[in-house]
Parts: C-alpha cells; structure tokens; sequence
C-alpha cells in the first residue's frame, strides 16, 4: 500500500466516523461532496506558515495573500529569516509590505522567538497539541486561533476545533438551524461527537460555506 492509498483510507474511515456520529454532519458532507486540498497554495515550512498567518490576520484571503506576496517580493521571492526581519528597517518593511505596525512587531517578535530559541519550530511536531498552542501564543500576534490553524494546516492535527472562528460557527449557526451565532463553548459541545475527527468535520464546516479558512 502506497503513502497515498493510506491517507485515503484513513480520510474514508475519518468521514465514515463523522457521517455515523452526528446526523446534521452526515448531510453536510453528502451536500459538500469531496473536499479536495485546501492548503495546496500555503507554505510548506514552519517559519514562512507563522510569518503568512501574522502578515494575513483580520484580512480577506485575497487580501492575506496580496500582502504575504509583497513580503516575499521585498526578499526575493522567498520567506525571510528570522536575521533578515531583525535586520531589517521596520518602517521600511512596513511600507513596502503593506502591513500595519502592529504586524511588523509582531514579526519581530517571532523572529526574536525563532532566534533566541524560546520558539523551537523544529521540535513543535513532537509536542501535544496543547504544548504547540502554549508556545505559539508567547509570540506577539499569535493567538489562540493562530495557533490552532497551526495545527490544522501546518502539522495536520486530525482533532483541532476552533471553536471561535468565525465561519465555523456561521455553519454551525446554519446547520444546526441556530436562532444566532454560537459562543464557542456551545460550538465545542456541539463538536463532541467529531473527535477524533474535529479537524476534518472543521473542513466541512468551512466548505458549507464555500470557504477557506486562511
């Protein structure tokens, strides 16, 4: 069996899990059918996953990829190091990025946690999901959702939640035929039945919508 046919599988005993445990889930993925690959356009690597998600917070996805683009312009192409981002003038950076103050702060502060070595990106896939969470949120500008689409993206977690982004609680709100937008408490005690499969009952979520999440 191929890396590929075992990924398959497990999607297939994952969504067979999700369709026996919750009656409203069933619907939506026989509504929203395959879901393909959402993240194909992403980065790849740690670093450049953390500087796209500080650089496209609060902004359409249009828009979050317009700005991550320009800060690869203004290096090359490529993601910065974490020496390049130190070294750089933040009012210039600021201003040929298109990024806000607090952005390029908050770059910095990454940078300073990448390279003093209190954020260890490569040994992130060898911590809990809490623990990748916990450090994440000590960089200025990741927060809890941050970290969680982290997780989802980056290191493919099967059983992440956000349980206050935005979208998933609009398609909770629209599946579960919900007088208003759920807390996310209520969205977690509806997502019960998902585990372990939470990450992928996420993407179905988002997809109701005809979304992404990043």
């Amino acid at each position: 069996m191929t890396t590929a046919d075992a990924a398959s599988n497990t999607d297939a005993v994952a969504v067979a899990a999700l369709r026996d445990a919750d009656p409203v889930l069933r619907r939506t993925i026989d509504d929203v059918g395959p879901l393909g690959d959402f993240f194909t356009r992403l980065p790849s690597d740690s670093y450049a996953t953390l500087i796209r998600a500080i650089a496209g917070q609060q902004l359409s996805n249009a828009a979050a990829a317009s700005i991550y683009n320009k800060l690869l312009d203004r290096y090359g192409g490529r993601a910065p190091a974490p020496a390049e981002i130190l070294a750089d003038d933040p009012e210039e950076l600021r201003v040929a990025a298109g990024l806000s103050h607090a952005k390029v702060k908050y770059l910095r502060s990454l940078a300073e946690h990448v390279l003093d070595g209190s954020l260890d990106l490569d040994h992130l896939d060898d911590l809990s999901d809490e623990k990748v969470i916990a450090a994440l949120v000590e960089v200025k500008g990741l927060g809890l959702w941050s970290a969680q689409m982290f997780l989802i993206i980056h290191l493919k977690r099967p059983d992440v939640l956000p349980a206050g982004d935005l979208g998933i609680r609009k398609a909770v709100m629209n599946l579960y035929e919900l007088p208003a937008l759920p807390p996310p408490a209520q969205v977690t005690e509806i997502g019960e039945p998902w585990r372990p499969y939470r990450t992928l009952a996420s993407l179905f979520l988002w997809r109701s919508l005809h979304a992404t999440p990043i």
